[in-house]
């Protein structure tokens, strides 16, 4: 299983450097692509997405997560920070399972 990252090119090229591969993209149209290529591929384990470019394609992105076993789609903030406004993923596991966590 594969890593992959879709996001800016600060993003991705910080992955790269882990050996990730990624795709830069700047308009829906090319991460709905990436995404779509990625999916294809049948080592594709994780993927990486900014929050920033999982919110321009937010349908295709709940669509992968419902319907496909794999990959695992993760947002993680781009450089400029969490979109803000949004839930962290501390506050959305609190809120499932109804107890507060530490840090």
């Amino acid at each position: 299983m594969k890593f992959f990252c879709i996001g800016d090119e600060d993003t991705v090229r910080g992955f790269r450097l882990a050996g990730i591969e990624g795709y830069v993209v700047s308009n829906p149209e090319e991460a709905e692509a990436a995404l779509a290529n990625v999916v294809r591929r049948r080592n594709a384990g994780v993927v990486i997405v900014t929050d920033a470019v999982a919110a321009e394609i937010r349908e295709q992105v709940d669509e992968v997560r419902l319907k496909c076993e794999r990959p695992l789609l993760v947002e993680i903030p781009g450089p400029q920070g969490p979109i803000a406004g949004r839930k962290t993923l501390r506050q959305l596991v609190q809120e499932a399972v109804g107890i507060r966590i530490q840090e």
